[in-house]
């Protein structure tokens, strides 16, 4: 099965970011992919509440949603879409920041909200308040297709072992981590963190990103690191998208994933032990 990792560079923009979606999701179907993914909060990067208020839907009426649906049927592939910020009806004002799977008929059979907020203090002028602005989500999902076990993340949720083994020990063989890391935690951690959690679980991880300087018509702007990984059962990098926006395929066996976890069998260990 061929993979493709969208790297985009999204604006505050939900419209522009679509048109640039489209292009690249046609471009890897075009290419053969089977299974494409785009990164988190593909249809708009903001720091700034009110224009997110100002631009974003509910998850029934989200053009992106649709837009990204109809291509998919269209296609006849299969789609995560990475995550896509959306207004909810808590009384807070919080928006979701949710992941779906679409099936190559444009259905969507799967779809995850964010866990863990990133809410940190990188360095002394660097701080993110993702629970200020993003409710958490409660439950994790694990999609079970005819392309494979997809167990769904988003971004922070890679600093959390207990989340990627659960969902491989329930039958996961890909895990997905769609992200916008900051510039100095992926210089830092990214690679570190993703092939990690291929290593522990024995299932490729694919993790497609946002990269650059993103447009905003607010003066508040993220930078992300870009760097889409795709990382073998064995904790092998086999694509990295670099810092430019652009596409990156890999080919997936998961036959692969078997091998892996008869060399190292920890998911099975089950050795119980006392401590403090």
């Amino acid at each position: 099965m061929k993979a493709a990792l969208i790297q985009l560079n999204s604006s505050d923009d939900p419209d522009e970011n679509l048109a640039v979606t489209h292009s690249l999701v046609a471009e890897a179907a075009g290419a053969g992919a089977d299974f494409v993914l785009t990164p988190e909060v593909t249809n708009c990067v903001s720091a700034d509440r009110t224009r997110q208020q100002e631009v974003l839907h509910p998850e029934m009426t989200d053009p992106t949603l649709a837009g990204l649906q109809a291509q998919a049927r269209d296609l006849g592939i299969w789609l995560l879409i990475g995550s896509l910020a959306l207004k909810t009806e808590d009384a807070d004002g919080r928006f979701a920041n949710r992941s779906f799977l679409v099936s190559p008929e444009g259905r969507i059979v799967a779809r995850y909200d964010k866990i863990h907020m990133f809410d940190v203090q990188v360095s002394e002028t660097e701080t993110y308040r993702e629970s200020a602005g993003y409710r958490p989500g409660t439950t994790s999902v694990l999609a079970r297709t005819p392309i494979g076990g997809i167990g769904m993340t988003v971004c922070y949720d890679i600093r959390f072992p207990h989340l990627f083994r659960q969902l491989a020990r329930s039958g996961a063989q890909i895990l997905t981590v769609p992200s916008a890391f900051s510039p100095v935690t992926g210089a830092a951690h990214w690679e570190t963190l993703l092939r990690a959690r291929a290593i522990e679980t024995g299932c490729y991880v694919l993790a497609p990103a946002q990269t650059g300087q993103h447009g905003s018509v607010s003066a508040k702007r993220r930078e992300t690191y870009g760097h889409s990984l795709a990382v073998g059962p064995w904790g092998d990098i086999l694509a990295d998208g670099g810092t430019e926006p652009g596409i990156v395929y890999v080919d997936l066996d998961l036959s692969e994933v078997t091998k892996a976890r008869q060399r190292i069998p920890s998911l099975d260990a089950t050795t119980e032990f006392d401590g403090p």
